[in-house]
């Protein structure tokens, strides 16, 4: 019989592979740079991309989903976490660490002369809040993290020191999230190499999806997965779809 965490996990595939198929559809302003130079039809782009999203991210977040089960994370839907934790909580996180974003860009924006950080437009803004909130949240904290924890403390050092283990996963799931957004930037600003990046725009990329991805992985670690995916997606709310409206 299917558990109700893992009912719970399907939907949230199917919702990510769906709205990864949607928002081929959509307009991408400054994020549609890289699409231009792709002459295939939308069509089997949005195709390509959910049957990439429903196989590859369905496998390694089921993984990381047993595996937080064996490392006596709290389920996805844990009977003991209360809706408060689970909801409120993270969304208030989110909107603060949103509000976070905005103060930063803003007072960093002006060190440099590439300008603010770009934001997709409506509705795309809000379509990828929800994949990002889903998705990176599935590889960069239900996978990889309980997967560290497992190969690091589990095997390596026989169950010994998963507090410590997960803290030193949470901080490199941090790195690796934050670089991941560094090629997309660069695109967008027509950086090409990594050198020629202002030193204050990479310590802002760092310095803001740092801070989403520890908090984010903090939540994981303490209300469950959900709570984690509402703090990114409400931080995303925030940051793309009402402040990049402005």
């Amino acid at each position: 019989m299917i558990s109700v965490s893992l009912k719970i996990y399907i939907i949230l595939v199917a919702v990510l592979g769906i709205l990864t198929a949607v928002n081929a559809f959509l307009p991408q302003g400054d994020f549609a740079l890289q699409a231009q130079e792709i002459p295939i039809p939308k069509p089997i782009i949005a195709l390509v991309n959910a049957g990439t999203v429903l196989v590859l991210y369905g496998i390694l977040g089921f993984i990381g989903l047993k595996l937080s089960q064996k490392l006596g994370f709290p389920d996805i839907w844990d009977s003991e976490i209360p809706n408060k934790q689970r909801f409120l909580y993270p969304a208030l996180m989110g909107i603060g660490i949103g509000l976070f974003f905005i103060v930063v860009d803003l007072l960093i924006s002006t060190l440099h002369a590439i300008g603010p950080l770009p934001h997709p437009p409506f509705p795309s803004s809000l379509v990828v809040s929800a994949c990002a909130a889903i998705g990176e949240e599935i590889i960069f904290r239900l996978f990889f993290i309980p997967f560290f924890i497992w190969l690091v403390s589990y095997t390596i050092f026989k169950r010994r020191w998963q507090e410590q283990v997960f803290w030193v996963a949470a901080t490199i799931s941090a790195i690796a999230f934050a670089l991941g957004h560094l090629p997309s930037v660069m695109m967008i600003f027509g950086i090409s190499e990594v050198s020629a990046v202002p030193p204050v725009l990479m310590i802002e990329i760092l310095l803001l999806n740092g801070v989403l991805s520890i908090l984010a992985a903090y939540y994981f670690k303490k209300y469950g997965f959900l709570a984690a995916v509402g703090v990114h997606f409400w931080t995303d709310f925030v940051w793309h779809v009402i402040w990049g409206a402005v």
